[in-house]
């Protein structure tokens, strides 16, 4: 007895039908879907901020952010069977970059580099996470072809740790304040901005967006208990000394687009730079003037970023 309801079959599609070249076709396509590895890996904050990011004489094809840590997250993609060159690729990236997320795409594992990744995962730290990922793609009857993604490798009690954190109530007063501050301010950055950013409000005294340019963040930031915008630098120190140098170069820029308080911090012993923009508010309790720190932060925020259009930092 049949169920009266037509069933197609699913057929599977080359991955190179789809994208030929993985350079120009493939990382450009998961540069702008990273939501699709966001949900497989649980990392609802994802942010891919760039594509072909130098690590020394090398390329790495991807290189983002978990906005909600704001802890490094690389891709290295492979349109084909794993292999010990990309094995020791993401290895060298992830030394060049100090990661705490290492993705490595490919059409199929082999046993040994499986065990490899795993073997990883057990040697490392639990601030730092090896995940290998399988492409395939897959069309019903004559649909569209859509993406498939199987988690093939990742952490040590990696769903336990991501159902932890999503049901964790054990937040200090502190804490939810911080959280609840951010969602106040990211919801109206959406409301009037969406393509900015989509994370969620952060339980910190900092709540980081991305720019678009690799390793450089504007930072929302409660610092030294006054609410500041910060262009934040993270790459490697002589990276971000470059960039620093470049900003300082063009200070006459920062300073007729910005109407408030400049702080210049090189932060030398830190392997970081930044530049401080402070407001008047100095009490994150003052919920009666949240609307208004807001609405200082979005506009600092569109100066900032008119800055980041004017000077080329890449």
């Amino acid at each position: 007895m049949t169920s009266g309801f037509e069933l197609a079959r699913l057929t599977s599609v080359a991955p190179r039908t789809v994208w030929p070249d993985e350079a120009l076709h493939f990382t450009p396509w998961l540069l702008e879907n990273a939501d699709v590895l966001a949900e497989l890996l649980g990392i609802d904050d994802l942010v891919l901020e760039a594509a072909e990011h130098r690590v020394g004489g090398f390329r790495l094809d991807l290189i983002g952010r978990d906005q909600g840590t704001d802890r490094k997250v690389i891709v290295e993609n492979q349109l084909g069977r794993s292999d010990h060159q990309h094995l020791g690729q993401i290895i060298t990236y992830a030394a060049g970059t100090n990661p705490s997320t290492i993705v490595w795409v490919t059409t199929g594992f082999r046993e040994e580099h499986r065990a490899a990744l795993e073997w990883l995962n057990h040697r490392t730290d639990e601030d730092t996470r090896f995940f290998g990922v399988e492409i395939r793609v897959v069309r019903i009857g004559d649909s569209p072809v859509a993406p498939n993604f199987e988690l093939v490798v990742k952490p040590n009690d990696w769903e336990k740790t991501v159902k932890k954190a999503a049901t964790s109530t054990g937040e200090s007063a502190s804490a939810v304040v911080y959280r609840e501050f951010w969602a106040v301010v990211l919801d109206r950055i959406r409301d009037r901005y969406p393509s900015w950013t989509n994370a969620t409000g952060l339980n910190k005294p900092w709540q980081p967006i991305g720019t678009g340019i690799s390793n450089v963040q504007l930072l929302m930031s409660w610092f030294n208990g006054v609410l500041t915008h910060q262009v934040y630098f993270s790459a490697n120190a002589e990276e971000n000394e470059r960039r620093y140098a470049i900003l300082v170069e063009h200070r006459h820029i920062v300073d007729s687009l910005v109407n408030a308080e400049v702080t210049w911090d090189p932060m030398p012993d830190n392997k970081a730079a930044r530049i401080i923009v402070s407001s008047p508010f100095n009490d994150i309790n003052d919920r009666d003037r949240w609307d208004e720190m807001a609405e200082w932060l979005i506009t600092n925020q569109e100066r900032l970023r008119e800055v980041l259009t004017r000077v080329d930092l890449r």
